[in-house]
């Protein structure tokens, strides 16, 4: 899997899917707040599914 996601789009990801999951976890939030393991998985591998399908590349080319 080649990385498509930029270092800063992934700590925003990881930031706001600890964010979503830490607010589940306190029962801020219903068990909708689990949507957020979607941007946390994203955000530390460094890869997102979503953006090869529409053709986006976040990451600067590597020559």
């Amino acid at each position: 899997m080649e990385k498509n996601v930029s270092t800063w789009d992934r700590a925003i990801r990881v930031l706001l899917g600890v964010g979503l999951i830490g607010a589940t976890v306190m029962g801020s939030i219903g068990a909708w707040g689990w949507v957020g393991v979607v941007p946390l998985a994203t955000g530390l591998v460094g890869f997102c599914p979503l953006y090869r399908v529409c053709g986006c590349k976040r990451c600067a080319a590597k020559s």
